[in-house]
């Protein structure tokens, strides 16, 4: 559904909540915290918002808001978002040899890292997502968390882009 900020900045708590929850995986905390901060004025303004709270999080609760996040090319259940952005790059189409590759590169990640590689795949190709696990697997883990949490303000940016109204807020 979409929902323009003049709704969004009306709406109660709970339906704040259930209208944006999802914009960051499974972590519906964000909304639940931005919500204290209506009225909004813009898309941006909003995403920063949501930003915010996460720069906010103490460490455990950013790792948890990484973890939230699924594999790349897994079969696990997901977010719908999470699915459509996948599809929209063939990450649902792997042949058998690319479904292993993706399987191996999440392994090595998440065994040198301890939480899942997250990348805007919007921003992305199959080719370029495999150069950047083989790029980002190089850095080191206080580099990768900076990374992920960069990558899911990304993210959360498309997703909101998909949920709220353009017409009426400044972002383009």
């Amino acid at each position: 559904m979409i929902y323009s900020l003049s709704q969004l900045n009306q709406m109660d708590r709970p339906q704040f909540i259930q209208a944006l929850g999802e914009v960051f995986e499974h972590t519906p905390t964000v909304a639940s915290q931005v919500w204290d901060r209506r009225p909004f004025i813009s898309i941006e303004q909003l995403h920063q918002q949501m930003m915010d709270v996460v720069f906010s999080f103490d460490l455990g609760q950013k790792l948890a808001l990484v973890r939230a996040h699924p594999d790349l090319g897994s079969k696990v259940k997901m977010a719908a978002a999470s699915v459509q952005e996948q599809a929209g790059v063939g990450l649902d189409r792997l042949s058998a040899s690319e479904f292993v590759g993706f399987q191996q590169l999440n392994q090595s990640y998440l065994e040198r890292f301890d939480f899942p590689f997250i990348i805007a795949v919007k921003n992305h190709s199959k080719q370029s997502i495999l150069e950047a696990f083989d790029r980002r697997l190089q850095n080191s883990a206080d580099e990768e968390l900076d990374t992920a949490i960069e990558e899911i303000s990304q993210i959360a940016r498309f997703r909101l882009l998909a949920i709220v109204d353009r017409v009426e807020s400044h972002i383009s």
